[in-house]
């Protein structure tokens, strides 16, 4: 399947077909791992392992505290 990412407010996103989702029980508020091993493709995968989502949520919220705490106000 080829796809195109299409623009997103500032951003670009990927429309992920239906019968995709549901073939991975991945819905709007499941979270996804996105992650490349060799700088060429992209792997996404839903988070199923709560540990790994802890971890995951621990960096994002180091990494990007100050906007979050803007997003806030």
């Amino acid at each position: 399947m080829i796809k195109k990412l299409v623009p997103h407010g500032n951003a670009l996103a990927l429309i992920i077909d239906r019968p995709i989702l549901e073939l991975l029980r991945i819905e709007a508020h499941t979270p996804l791992e996105i992650e490349t091993v060799d700088g060429k493709s992209l792997t996404i995968r839903p988070v199923r392992n709560s540990v790994a989502l802890k971890a995951a949520m621990k960096e994002i919220n180091r990494k990007y505290r100050k906007t979050l705490k803007n997003l806030d106000k």
